[in-house]
């Protein structure tokens, strides 16, 4: 059964304590500053929303948070540890995950197989492990298939256990990511887009999914989508990105009528 195991939820004197901190990081590509002096932080237990126009710097902001980039300066926060300084995979092992826009399922693998694969440090990826350690091995790779199909019964995908990842529909890739964050030990998670190419009864029991999981097991998410329905209906707060910076941070309500974000991406849509 999936478990709040690693899960805490501090409480300060004016609420929750951050999960994730971001303090004036900068990155630059040559003479472009995708990212410019950004200082964020996402409470601990929350639904925390990433809005902007294109070429805001949401998603280089993520690729930074999660290590495939790093910051040309500034420093990133985890739990209270900096973690701007170390490697994807460190940063996986502390609980911060992602799923993209794009899905990136392993097409020719089956839905269970893509979850097995999720895991760190199997004992089996070493070459000569199941040759003298074959018990151990046996019950990792046990251990994994049954967390993987709790995760799979969670998500209400167990009928797609045994189907190519391939074949699955748009919104059914979107679950996959999911799925496979959670056997990652997910702590934080990040989304970009979880509503780009997916169909409004998949999007809705996707958002159900997002809320059960931080309601039951206390994941926090920190949320890229540009559809203000969702966002509405899905964040306690959201933070707003503009050529780079922080440019507002409130309830939805809040930002839909806050001028300089009406001006530099809702337009006239909530005037």
């Amino acid at each position: 059964m999936l478990t709040r195991e690693g899960q805490t939820h501090t409480v300060g004197a004016n609420g929750p304590e951050p999960i994730l901190t971001v303090e004036d990081v900068t990155r630059t590509f040559g003479g472009l500053r995708a990212v410019d002096g950004c200082t964020l932080s996402v409470a601990q237990g929350s639904i925390t929303g990433l809005i902007g126009p294109n070429g805001a710097g949401k998603t280089t902001l993520f690729n930074i948070v999660t290590g495939f980039l790093k910051p040309s300066s500034g420093r990133i926060f985890f739990r209270e540890e900096r973690i701007d300084a170390l490697p994807p995979h460190r940063i996986f092992r502390k609980g911060v995950l992602r799923t993209f826009q794009i899905p990136r399922e392993l097409r020719s693998m089956t839905v269970l197989e893509n979850l097995m694969l999720v895991p760190a440090g199997q004992a089996g990826e070493r070459i000569w492990n199941p040759w003298f350690f074959p018990m151990q091995v046996g019950r990792q790779e046990e251990a994994n298939f049954v967390k993987a199909l709790e995760v799979l019964e969670f998500l209400e995908l167990s009928h797609l256990r045994d189907e190519y990842a391939a074949n699955l529909s748009g919104g059914q890739k979107k679950l996959l990511e999911l799925a496979r964050t959670l056997m990652g030990d997910a702590k934080l998670i990040l989304l970009d887009e979880p509503g780009a190419g997916v169909n409004r009864v998949l999007m809705k029991k996707l958002v159900a999914d997002i809320e059960r999981l931080r309601r039951e097991i206390g994941i926090t998410f920190f949320v890229i989508e540009h559809d203000m329905d969702i966002v509405t209906q899905l964040c306690d707060t959201v933070i707003v990105m503009s050529e780079g910076k922080t440019l507002a941070q409130g309830t939805p309500d809040q930002i839909k009528h806050d001028e300089r974000v009406l001006e530099a991406y809702l337009g006239g849509q909530y005037r």
